[in-house]
């Protein structure tokens, strides 16, 4: 498997990805987030221009995950990691976010962050264990802030949720 950059003609198949790692969302009650639409194609293509759209290809180069990201004061922070469940738990999410510190850290930034529900698995605590920390109200930047008031209004906000950080 090889991380790259996303190619235009792959961010249908990026949709797709979304649909199918939102499912497992079902077993923990949240249907609403499996029910949520992928990220629309112009918004993939503005992150795909940008260069903060990054996949994990398979052998015949396909890709099977992807990591959508974007400057946040000073951070990458990590908009979307989605791994296709056919090929979960081999570390593809890890590496993309290693992939990720490494570009960020040649970028001049001093750290990763995102947004997670606290309660699902495969979320908050995946990522303490990749090294993120949970921030307090008062670690959070005007960006962070904003992203959180975004959520709540796309409803993410009806199950917990925290901003996390991984310095670099």
């Amino acid at each position: 498997m090889r991380i790259r950059p996303a190619e235009p003609c792959e961010l249908p198949l990026l949709q797709d990805i979304e649909r199918a790692a939102g499912e497992p969302f079902r077993s923990v009650g949240m249907a609403a987030v499996a029910d949520d639409d992928p990220p629309p194609l112009d918004e993939l293509e503005r992150y795909r221009r940008s260069g903060g759209l990054w996949v994990t290809e398979t052998g015949d180069g396909r890709p099977v995950a992807y990591l959508l990201t974007e400057p946040v004061d000073g951070a990458a922070h990590i908009e979307q990691l989605s791994v296709h469940p056919d090929v979960a738990r081999r570390g593809l999410g890890r590496e993309l976010i290693d992939h990720l510190a490494a570009v960020a850290t040649d970028n001049g930034l001093c750290a990763l962050t995102l947004t997670t529900f606290t309660e699902v698995p495969w979320n908050a605590p995946y990522y303490t264990r990749l090294g993120f920390r949970v921030l307090g109200e008062d670690e959070l930047s005007e960006g962070l802030r904003n992203i959180r008031k975004a959520e709540a209004v796309h409803g993410l906000d009806r199950w917990p949720r925290v901003c996390m950080r991984r310095p670099l």
